[in-house]
């Protein structure tokens, strides 16, 4: 079973009505919603499933910004501003998405004040997690730091659940290279520290499911422990893990509706 949705993200009127007046798609692992520089047709809502987001350098290097849940809507600043998709959006697993066109959402936030209100407070809420990752990155220092933040966040944003060791569980398809691009290291450096976590019984990664063993021990590595009583020095770090929390479809993905 999936995690859970954001209930923040669920109990607005703009995912409720995009969920509803969308075309529902079904689509397998390593789809692709949308490709950096395209212009945008419309958003993708993530019903269930795992999206990563990455941006590709001139050498060709790629890059991944996020990876994302069910709740989130991908597009929205694009549709509103007209300007192309800054990143590649695909799926890391079966997912079910649904597809809504940029006039058919411009009209909803024209006519109805409420769904306004709630597109704003997604991109307000955007801004701030981007500066919040800018931060993240800067207060980073090793490999191990950066990985313990990352599995942090992944666990944290996913609504991870608990088995009966109270192990945190998150059902996650992602490769050693893919952890690379997300932390800004090599695969090699991924490897080893994901070695010494398991050794220590801190974390393990599959291929399909991430296990957080020791969060607190992970937390210390992180930078992101607390001492005594008060709030810990590192807090802006903590507050930092939010941040971390292409229109493309083929014949043979199926749905309730397909896209033109």
């Amino acid at each position: 079973m999936g995690p859970p949705q954001d209930p923040e993200f669920l109990s607005d009127g703009l995912f409720k009505h995009l969920e509803a007046e969308g075309f529902v798609c079904s689509l397998p692992a390593r789809a692709t919603l949308f490709m950096e520089s395209d212009v945008p047709r419309g958003v993708h809502v993530i019903c269930t499933g795992h999206v990563k987001l990455t941006v590709t350098s001139r050498e060709g290097r790629g890059l991944i910004i996020r990876i994302i849940g069910p709740g989130e809507i991908l597009g929205l600043h694009n549709c509103i501003t007209g300007a192309p998709y800054e990143m590649t959006a695909q799926t890391l697993q079966s997912s079910r998405v649904s597809f809504v066109k940029r006039e058919d959402l411009l009209g909803m936030l024209r006519s109805n004040p409420e769904v306004c209100l709630c597109a704003t407070r997604r991109l307000s809420k955007t801004c701030h997690e981007a500066y919040s990752q800018v931060s993240s990155i800067k207060f980073s220092q090793s490999a191990s730091e950066k990985l313990a933040r990352f599995l942090l966040t992944l666990s944290a944003e996913n609504g991870p659940a608990k088995d009966s060791a109270d192990v945190l569980r998150v059902e996650m398809d992602l490769t050693h290279d893919e952890i690379a691009q997300a932390i800004g290291a090599s695969r090699e450096t991924v490897s080893r520290a994901l070695a010494t976590f398991r050794n220590k019984q801190l974390a393990n990664l599959t291929r399909s499911m991430l296990l957080v063993k020791n969060r607190a021990e992970l937390e210390k590595i992180a930078g992101l422990s607390r001492s005594g009583n008060g709030p810990s020095d590192d807090a802006k770090k903590r507050a930092s893990l939010a941040a971390v929390r292409p229109a493309r479809w083929h014949a043979g993905w199926t749905g309730s509706r397909q896209v033109s």
